[in-house]
């Protein structure tokens, strides 16, 4: 079994960390905001180190798994970041979903400090983690994956390898960008709905017998027909995030992103009134609050 150092116990950390641990195989541990999944794992048999430097010491393969690049940087460099930390030979591989242009910068200061740098964002959810069965949409280098293939099917049903370092983050954003457009297109249709007074059910019962139909669009009539927003557990801040980075990445390559606009602004705006915890589904409540006389 490999000695693996997981960094960042979230939600999803947290669940794929029980899940090695299932899997019987060794952990260093580094929490993230609170002792939520820490402790548990500890009590499970996982060791805590102080901080990124000590996890590297320890690890065959560092993994982690947080929201955002600046966070990701910040326990990557530095005198106690990963990097500084490093075994030769080492892999780590990032579970977020990071901008591109960060992660091919990390990949090659984890290069030069002899080690392999992976990026690895999900599919899925937290739950579908405890059974390891997340989407892994890996890229980076194909003997490095292959090395550590075994480790991410103890915790993918489905595990890709998708080319270049960076592949699998641009395909990540590109993912997210067509979906939650897609959920904000539902949540506005159903709050025009409201307007013109035609039943919210009725809408989708037209629109999902025809070739509209999709899943996201029955995420966000969970909630807009049927009250539950926990079918999409996906935050309004965190969608902001992702189709952030999308139009980042756009602008990186000297090109515009015309489609991510208008939902990067519905997705901020909701975020800045308050509304950044609920889920994405809750977007309905948005725009009809905007369209009301």
């Amino acid at each position: 079994m490999s000695k693996i150092g997981f960094i960042g116990l979230g939600l999803m950390g947290g669940a794929m960390v029980g899940r090695l641990l299932d899997k019987g195989h060794e952990l260093v541990v580094l929490g993230n905001r609170d002792r939520t999944y820490i402790d548990p794992a500890i009590a499970r048999g996982a060791k805590e180190a102080a901080n990124a430097f000590e996890v590297a010491q320890a690890s065959d393969i560092v993994m982690l798994c947080m929201g955002t690049s600046d966070q990701v940087e910040g326990r990557m460099r530095g005198d106690q970041g990963v990097i500084a930390g490093l075994n030769a030979g080492a892999v780590v591989i990032d579970f977020g979903t990071s901008l591109p242009a960060s992660t091919k910068a990390l990949g090659a200061e984890v290069a030069a400090a002899g080690g392999t740098y992976l990026d690895a964002p999900l599919g899925r959810t937290p739950a579908h983690a405890v059974d390891g069965l997340l989407n892994i949409m890996c890229s980076g280098d194909k003997a490095a994956f292959d090395k550590v293939k075994p480790v991410l099917d103890d915790l993918g049903e489905n595990v890709f390898h998708l080319g270049a370092l960076g592949s699998g983050h641009t395909i990540k954003l590109i993912n997210n960008f067509f979906g939650m457009t897609v959920a904000n297109a539902m949540a506005e249709a159903f709050a025009m709905a409201d307007v013109q007074g035609v039943d919210r059910k009725g809408l989708y019962d037209v629109m999902s017998a025809g070739p509209l139909h999709s899943g996201m669009m029955d995420f966000v009539k969970s909630y807009g027909v049927d009250g539950n927003p926990a079918q999409l557990a996906f935050a309004i801040k965190n969608a902001a995030k992702d189709v952030g980075y999308y139009a980042a990445m756009a602008d990186d390559a000297g090109v515009t992103s015309l489609m991510s606009q208008s939902t990067l602004k519905a997705l901020n705006t909701a975020r800045d009134e308050g509304r950044g915890d609920d889920m994405v589904s809750q977007m309905v409540d948005f725009y009809a609050d905007k369209m009301k006389p």
